[in-house]
């Protein structure tokens, strides 16, 4: 059967052994008639906008989006009146020391307390009633329920 590609799905074959098929392949082709070779590019429309979008192969197959090889991507052309739109594609590149600086001071100035505010009393109080999986707090300084 086919290219040696497997299918294992539940049927009643044994424990371990897959379901050859010619028709599933862990690699995608292009969508293109008769090109067998491999898919770098996906191809989507945008119809609202009239518009062509060809970026980086997507994580998962779409239905309503198109695979396309090197060859075929450069040789795409948009129908009449139709923008076409090219996103770069390029390596995923590792976070910078930048990102990750960055990243930590977000981190620090979200834990600061607000200026100028008053902190929030917390384990102050004391219930007084229940309503669902909200409570009803009693301030310890004698003032009015908050709910």
């Amino acid at each position: 059967m086919g290219n040696g590609d497997t299918c294992s799905g539940g049927g009643g074959g044994g424990a371990g052994r897959g379901v050859r098929s010619a028709i599933v392949s862990p690699v995608r082709i292009c969508s293109r008639t008769a090109c067998k070779a491999s898919a770098v590019f996906t191809l989507t429309y945008v119809y609202r906008d009239s518009t062509a979008v060809l970026g980086p192969l997507a994580t998962y197959a779409e239905p309503h989006c198109y695979d396309l090889c090197a060859e075929h991507s450069e040789r795409l052309t948009a129908p009449m009146g139709w923008e076409l739109v090219r996103l770069p594609v390029g390596e995923e590149a590792e976070p910078s020391d930048d990102d990750l600086e960055a990243l930590a001071d977000a981190v620090r100035e979200a834990a600061k307390p607000a200026p100028g505010g008053r902190q929030e009393p917390v384990g102050q109080g004391t219930e007084v009633g229940r309503r669902g999986h909200l409570r009803v707090l009693r301030s310890d300084s004698g003032s009015a329920p908050v709910e």
